[in-house]
């Protein structure tokens, strides 16, 4: 192209020689370029300062990420490790539970075996305690019990044998006879027998009234040391078959008489009499089977209600009726008045609490 065409409106892109601030060198640029040796190595410095560069930068961003990397994996583990050792220390409780727990056992094992054998030394104990109460409540009333025999005037029968034909000349010679009963005269006989209890020093007796119902009878009280003494019958109670009779003497040693109010179902008692009129002082043991009852007695025509009378299991037999039924202290809190014959140990006894006004009222 012509030199004065180029000039004209048209900027050249550089001057005839330019300078490189970069390389440092003038270089005329209608010379061919040909970098030197310099300039390479300058260049590759360069390069090489730019991969420092860029390693330094990525190893900064790696270094970041490692460290944030290991910050979260730091506080992970720490968590972590933190919930373990809450778990570690649940679990540790829990373990120290469990050897209580075990030790507990093992001592609540050798405490029952310790308990059972207390238990058993206890039974043993209250139950020789019970003999102890039974023989000494026995031995502390039989000296106010007495046996009370019931003797009357019946006629005094002999046999004799007749003919019963007479002086009739046919069976005269038959000699034919029969047996037949005269009177002669009367014998004192007994006829009855019943229980009492002394309940004043001065001789008075509690009994039932069936038992000294008799106004044409007379009454022998035999006292425990066997001592017998004649009863007369102060008064008679039909409506609660209760009675009183007076011996003389003493002073005499008074039955401890109790609250029959205070009385439980199950409670042990003991019925104490003349058994059968014939054994003094026979003893039998039982319990209160119920309070508060009301009852038909006696025998053929003669009947009455009693009310409110004590149930037991204690054996009251014939002859045990007006005997005491006392506590296992020896304290009286009924009057054996009646059996169910033919049961299985069903007997009746009025109330102490009923007979204490009869007493108080009769008894000076």
């Amino acid at each position: 192209m012509p030199e004065s065409s180029r000039a004209e409106g048209v900027t050249p892109l550089l001057p005839k020689t330019a300078v490189l601030p970069l390389l440092g060198e003038i270089i005329p640029l209608g010379n061919i370029y040909k970098p030197s040796e310099k300039i390479i190595l300058e260049i590759m410095q360069l390069v090489q300062l730019k991969r420092i560069i860029i390693s330094i930068i990525l190893l900064g961003l790696a270094g970041g990420v490692a460290f944030f990397a290991v910050s979260e994996t730091k506080a992970f583990v720490a968590k972590r490790e933190s919930a373990l050792n809450e778990k570690i220390g649940l679990l540790t409780v829990q373990v120290a539970s469990l050897q209580t727990a075990v030790q507990k056992l093992s001592g609540e094992s050798v405490e029952t075996a310790l308990s059972l054998k207390e238990l058993q030394n206890r039974k043993e104990a209250i139950a020789k305690s019970q003999d102890e109460l039974l023989t000494g409540a026995v031995a502390n009333i039989t000296p106010s019990v007495v046996s009370i025999v019931v003797s009357k005037d019946v006629p005094k029968l002999e046999v004799e044998y007749v003919n019963p034909f007479g002086d009739d000349p046919f069976f005269r010679n038959f000699n034919y006879q029969v047996p037949v009963y005269r009177q002669k005269g009367t014998v004192n006989q007994k006829v009855g027998a019943g229980t009492g209890f002394i309940v004043s020093p001065d001789g008075y007796i509690l009994t039932n009234r069936h038992v000294v119902s008799d106004p044409n009878a007379t009454y022998t009280a035999l006292l425990s040391d066997g001592t017998q003494k004649n009863g007369r019958v102060i008064f008679r109670d039909s409506e609660h078959d209760l009675a009183v009779v007076k011996i003389e003497g003493g002073p005499f040693k008074p039955s401890p008489l109790g609250n029959s109010g205070s009385l439980k179902l199950g409670q042990t008692v003991v019925a104490v009499g003349n058994a059968l009129g014939e054994y003094n002082n026979s003893v039998s043991v039982g319990i209160i089977s119920g309070l508060n009852r009301t009852i038909e007695a006696g025998s053929g025509q003669s009947r009455e209600t009693l009310a409110g009378v004590i149930q037991t299991d204690a054996a009251i037999n014939p002859g045990n009726s007006g005997g005491p039924l006392i506590t296992t202290t020896g304290e009286v809190i009924g009057v054996n008045v009646a059996t169910v014959i033919g049961s299985s140990n069903i007997s009746f006894s009025i109330p102490i609490n009923t007979a204490k006004s009869l007493v108080n009222t009769y008894i000076r």
